[in-house]
């Protein structure tokens, strides 16, 4: 009886562990449920965030796309409006600080900059100066340009803005550019690039001819042929130097600048390069830089003691349609201007610095002439002008950098160089035609 007592106990104890084992797994059961329920909306939701992500960045692409087409688009109408007005376009560019520089100097302190505008063409200076009563007074100075590239841009920014003017020389047009400013603020930088430059730090001058033999190449598809033709001199000391000579720079050759009747500038006697390869073209540029003038001042270890011009000339012929142009592309580093108390030039520096500022004195005379609407504009002051003469009063489209340096110490002299670019940018020197004929 005892036995069948403790039988039914144990039976009921394991009759209520075996419900309380039921109850918790129908109990896991729905938590499972539960939590497959929970991944599966997870799931769906990530699957539908992916796809949003997705539909984002394509839209994101498209956008950009689009941006990129209407920034492509804007210049061009910009480039259209600036050649309908006949106007020597100008872009400023801000070097950058150099590591050298950022001592606590007085003579390195960065001046204060703003860039107002968001499309890029607003650059303004501040400045304070001291009153009678020792009081500091602000004040600014406002410029607008083309374009203005800040410190941080980079010469493929640079590029990327004057490469369509550039293609106008294929196209049959004669195109000048040329950079202005004082010694130290990165014109050569800008035109040539750096010394043993590579494809990220080569200049305008390089990327131009370099652009041009790649589309002179995408052309032959259509039925046109190319002949490209390189010089490149300098004028030192208001002398030309061909830059070459196969022996360097021969001074005893006398070699003189010639207008024709139909806007063609040449100069005697200087050796023309036949481009045939980008091989070629680099090899060209450095034997050029190879010979140029340079020298040592307080100013600028490297200056450049001489007004650089790379003239290229395009000759192109179309076998379908019997089209032919010709078209001209100057690219100009134009010597550095300083103060002589500031250079520190003695003996043929000396000279070598007084012959920069005169020609570029001439420069501005003739700039200041056509923008007054002067009946005789004085292109035969020297060598410099009388070379630029078709560029700045003829049929030409032309560009100039404006290159500052953005240090206090050299304030005035980037003052005095922003207002003289915006003289240049108010010249009208009439709507450039293509040079163009039926063969």
């Amino acid at each position: 009886m005892q036995e069948n007592l403790s039988l039914r106990s144990t039976i009921s104890t394991q009759s209520s562990n075996c419900l309380a084992l039921e109850s918790d797994n129908r109990a896991l059961k729905m938590k499972i449920e539960r939590t497959e329920n929970t991944l599966s909306q997870r799931e769906s939701t990530i699957e539908t965030l992916e796809r949003q992500l997705s539909e984002s960045q394509m839209l994101v692409q498209d956008l950009e796309q689009r941006i990129r087409q209407e920034e492509t688009i804007r210049r061009r109408l910009h480039n259209s409006i600036q050649e309908l007005k006949g106007n020597i376009r100008v872009f400023c560019r801000v070097r950058p600080v150099a590591t050298y520089e950022h001592a606590p100097k007085v003579e390195t302190a960065a001046a204060l900059i703003k860039y107002p505008d968001h499309e890029g063409r607003e650059i303004e200076f501040a400045h304070a100066t001291e009153s009678a009563t020792g009081s500091q007074i602000a004040k600014s100075y406002p410029f607008t340009f083309d374009k203005v590239f800040q410190p941080t841009s980079t010469q493929d920014d640079v590029f990327e803005e004057i490469s369509q003017l550039v293609q106008s020389a294929l196209d049959g047009y004669n195109v000048c550019i040329f950079a202005y400013g004082q010694t130290g603020s990165g014109k050569t930088h800008t035109m040539e690039g750096p010394l043993n430059s590579n494809g990220e730090t080569m200049g305008m001058i390089p990327r131009s001819v370099l652009q041009i033999y790649e589309n002179a190449k995408a052309l032959e598809s259509k039925g046109w042929a190319y002949t490209m033709e390189g010089q490149y001199v300098e004028i030192y000391n208001e002398s030309i130097n061909d830059l070459l000579g196969n022996d360097g720079i021969d001074t005893s050759r006398k070699h003189e600048i010639r207008h024709g009747p139909n806007g063609k500038t040449t100069i005697t006697d200087i050796t023309t390069t036949v481009l045939t390869s980008p091989e070629k073209v680099t090899a060209l540029l450095k034997r050029a830089a190879h010979n140029r003038s340079v020298g040592s001042t307080q100013m600028n270890e490297r200056s450049s003691r001489s007004h650089c011009v790379f003239t290229l000339r395009l000759s192109g012929k179309n076998s379908i349609t019997e089209e032919a142009s010709e078209g001209v592309l100057n690219l100009i580093d134009l010597a550095g201007s300083e103060r002589l108390s500031q250079s520190g030039a003695t003996g043929d520096r000396l000279k070598e610095t007084q012959a920069i500022n005169k020609s570029l004195s001439s420069l501005g005379d003739v700039i200041y002439a056509i923008s007054n609407k002067d009946p005789h504009v004085p292109y035969r002051n020297s060598k410099l002008t009388y070379l630029l003469q078709n560029s700045l009063g003829g049929n030409s489209k032309t560009l100039m950098f404006v290159n500052i340096s953005p240090l206090m110490s050299n304030f005035n002299e980037t003052l005095c160089s922003l207002r003289f670019a915006t003289k240049v940018n108010s010249c009208t020197i009439g709507t450039a035609t293509k040079r163009a004929v039926k063969s």
